[in-house]
């Protein structure tokens, strides 16, 4: 359990920050940019819960749960010698998949790529969709990175990218089954 006495501990003052296995790095390195971003998405779905209700807010909200599951995995180097660290596990993924073919079964077919709009709950899975991509950018950045630092869980890169494709069908389930999505035009407005 987590408990915080002090809110602000004067630490990161000098631009370094704590990793959660205690080791100190700079709070500009691609781990902090990663699980940083992470956090960005939770407040994003945090947002989008104010327009989403019933299943949809329940959804967002076990995603939500996920993505701290996810910001204390990135912010643990993997340790060979210590596998009871708090990770992202397969079973996450798996329930991304299910909720991924029980939502697009029930959608109209895509005829254009779509726009981000439509309803104000699906706009807003659409920007966390889009800051879910450039979490998944930083993750994958870090696993290519040299050093002991950069060992991460592999399923971590792979939940973001099947968080980018639930939001996405998610976004479109709230946008009547995509019956009200906002399609692209190309070359509309030449």
């Amino acid at each position: 359990m987590v408990k915080l006495d002090k809110i602000y501990t004067r630490g990161g003052d000098a631009g370094e920050t704590s990793l959660g296995d205690g080791s100190r790095i700079l709070k500009y390195d691609v781990r902090v940019e990663a699980y940083g971003t992470v956090d960005e998405i939770n407040a994003h779905l945090g947002v989008a819960r104010l327009y989403c209700e019933g299943e949809t807010d329940a959804m967002i909200g076990r995603i939500q749960n996920d993505l701290f599951d996810l910001g204390a995995d990135l912010c643990r180097p993997m340790a060979e010698k210590n596998n009871k660290d708090l990770r992202i596990a397969q079973s996450q993924i798996d329930r991304l998949e299910n909720e991924i073919d029980v939502i697009n079964d029930e959608l109209s077919p895509l005829t254009s790529f779509i726009l981000p709009g439509g309803s104000s709950c699906a706009a807003h899975l659409h920007v966390a969709r889009t800051v879910t991509r450039r979490a998944e950018r930083m993750t994958v950045k870090l696993a290519n990175n040299d050093g002991e630092n950069s060992k991460i869980n592999k399923l971590a890169s792979i939940y973001l990218n099947r968080l980018s494709d639930h939001l996405f069908v998610l976004s479109r389930k709230v946008n009547d089954n995509g019956r009200i999505d906002v399609l692209w035009v190309p070359g509309k407005n030449r």
